[in-house]
Order: structure tokens, then sequence, then C-alpha cells
């Protein structure tokens, strides 16, 4: 990461991109996909329960679906060809119709004990709280130990 001024002379953080992203057109997988419905919570209702408490911790997942595995029976699903060959997703890629269910699907099982206790969880953007640094500390070190048991990765 560098850092440049911008014309108002404050300093701005930017991000260099040198890679690529691959991103599939799945517009015919998603057409022949059963759709899987699952709510996403409200947000206004997230945010009534946060506002109740004074100490918060905001995290990011880390690269989202692609840390939910794909069954190996439908991995051939998601295959792509390119110039460099051949190739099948392992993980969920971005683009897929039912990745955003799935992923908070993922994490309200993850999270099933904590969720409106001690956090909340909005795709992958986790939402820590207490109502005493100390309180809300801890709950950020359980929430911690468990995405460390399932090898849930966060920013």
């Amino acid at each position: 990461m560098t850092v440049i001024k911008n014309d108002e002379n404050e300093l701005v953080p930017t991000l260099l991109v040198t890679g690529w992203r691959v991103c599939i057109d799945y517009r015919k997988l998603n057409e022949a996909t059963r759709k899987d419905h699952f709510p996403l919570p409200f947000m206004d209702q997230m945010l009534e329960r946060l506002a109740r408490n004074e100490y918060y911790f905001f995290l990011d997942g880390f690269l989202g679906y692609f840390q939910i595995p794909i069954d190996p029976k439908d991995q051939e699903k998601t295959t792509f060809t390119c110039t460099y060959g051949t190739f099948a997703y392992k993980r969920i890629p971005f683009g897929l119709c039912n990745a955003p269910g799935t992923f908070q699907r993922c994490m309200m099982a993850i999270f099933h004990d904590m969720i409106e206790k001690t956090m909340e969880v909005f795709m992958d953007d986790f939402s820590v709280f207490g109502n005493s640094f100390s309180t809300c500390l801890t709950n950020l070190e359980n929430m911690l130990k468990r995405c460390e048991d399932t090898k849930l990765a966060l920013n």
C-alpha cells in the first residue's frame, strides 16, 4: 500500500492492483439453479441491537464466499475454460446466485449462539459489541476463538 496526497493535500492510502481477478459469467448456470431464498438479516433490527451498546469492534471477512468449499460432486458445474486451460472451483466463486444465502447460512451456523447476544453478522461484516470495554473485548475474544476453531479468516 502506498500513500499519496490529493488535490486538498490530504494523505490518501491507495492500493496498487498488480494481479488479475477472475470473474466468470455464470448466468446460464444461475438460470438452471434452484434458488435458495435464505433470508438476510434486517439491517434496521441489527442497528437497533447495536445501538443499545457503548463499545463495538467491526471486522471484515477475508475473501468472503471463497472460504466456503463446494461439494465435490458440484464442482464440475463451475468449470470454465481460458487460455491457460480448463478449471473448476473448489470454493464458492463470485457470481453464483446462491452464494450470498449460502455464506450467510454458514455464518449463522458458526455463530448461532452469539448472534444478537454479543455480535451481529451481515454477510462478511461482523460487529461485536458490549456495554463495557472489558465485556466487548471478551466478546471479541470469543468470536475470534470461534473463527480460529472453524478456520474462518478475517481482514
